[in-house]
């Protein structure tokens, strides 16, 4: 469930404008802001912590307009939708905001309504991985088609594949091998909207979350969200989405192709920065083999669910 939160008519006064008598005597700015975010489980919850506190947003626009001064309300509008997205309040949710500056008292020397200045603003671009598995059906074409439908909606440009691996079922019930590979791109999208489209991809192939740890048509995983070596990397300890991923260090069938697709991959692993290279050697992979080319995987039975949450 994606949507937008709107909030309108935040005034106060500032001292922005091109003339000394703006800067001197200050006037009144009205701001309106609409956040496009992912709601589908403050949707569920009614909790306030799977949502945005809008009055954290309005204190920080009032912040802004009472600070320093600027000349043009182009520059104010592009300022507040900055604070807005780095604010920790948005980090998790905000997808991107539209600013509405208001300067109804500007000298504008004929009689008028209203100035208004409005910009939208999407989230820069960060780093993503993402872990693809699956142990039913034509396992090389359903994550092939994962893999387009992650570009198309997750990522921001080119997104690199690792090779397919073929690895041996971790916990749960008997069950089929896996098919696992690792994606990394970047993407402008939240954290929360990552996983929501990342679940909608899963639903699009079939997959029903019925046996824990079973067999699964497919199965996507946020590993980790931004790049812990510049510290642009979110952390969460969220039961919903814990970033990063708390049991990629431990899984070769995530090591081994992020490595492939990306032989400089750093993870965070209890507040410490290490080479997913580093990790790796201490880390039994034994169960993760080059794969085929091509299978016929196993017959889908969607009579008994196809999956788990947490076995990729």
């Amino acid at each position: 469930m994606s949507g937008r939160i709107e909030v309108s008519g935040i005034t106060a006064r500032g001292f922005h404008g091109v003339f000394p008598e703006e800067k001197r005597d200050g006037q009144e700015f009205v701001v309106d802001i609409v956040l496009e975010a992912d709601l589908s489980a403050a949707g569920v919850s009614d909790d306030l912590a799977d949502t945005v506190n809008y009055a954290e947003m309005a204190a920080l626009i009032v912040a802004r307009i009472e600070g320093p001064s600027v000349d043009l309300i182009e520059r104010l509008a592009a300022l507040i939708a900055a604070d807005i997205l780095a604010a920790p309040a948005s980090r998790m949710l905000v997808d991107a905001v539209t600013v509405t500056v208001h300067k109804p008292q500007a000298p504008v020397g004929v009689p008028f309504g209203d100035v208004v200045v409005r910009v939208r603003q999407e989230r820069a671009p960060v780093p993503v991985v993402i872990a693809l598995g699956t142990n039913l059906g034509d396992r090389h074409a359903i994550l092939a088609v994962a893999e387009e439908a992650i570009a198309d909606r997750v990522c921001a440009g080119m997104v690199t594949v690792s090779d397919y691996v073929e690895t041996d079922p971790v916990g749960g019930p008997d069950q089929p091998d896996y098919l696992n590979a690792v994606a990394v791109g970047w993407t402008r999208l939240a954290p929360s909207t990552v996983l929501r489209v990342l679940h909608d991809i899963e639903a699009d192939a079939g997959r029903t979350r019925s046996i824990q740890w079973g067999p699964r048509t497919l199965d996507l995983d946020l590993i980790q969200y931004g790049d812990p070596i510049t510290g642009t990397d979110i952390t969460s300890t969220a039961e919903r989405l814990t970033l990063p991923h708390p049991r990629a260090h431990e899984r070769g069938f995530v090591l081994v192709p992020w490595l492939d697709a990306d032989p400089g991959a750093s993870l965070r692993v209890d507040d410490e920065v290490i080479e997913v290279s580093s990790i790796l050697e201490s880390v039994d992979s034994s169960g993760v083999r080059a794969a085929a080319a091509g299978d016929p995987g196993e017959a889908l039975d969607n009579t008994t669910g196809s999956c788990g949450c947490g076995g990729c």
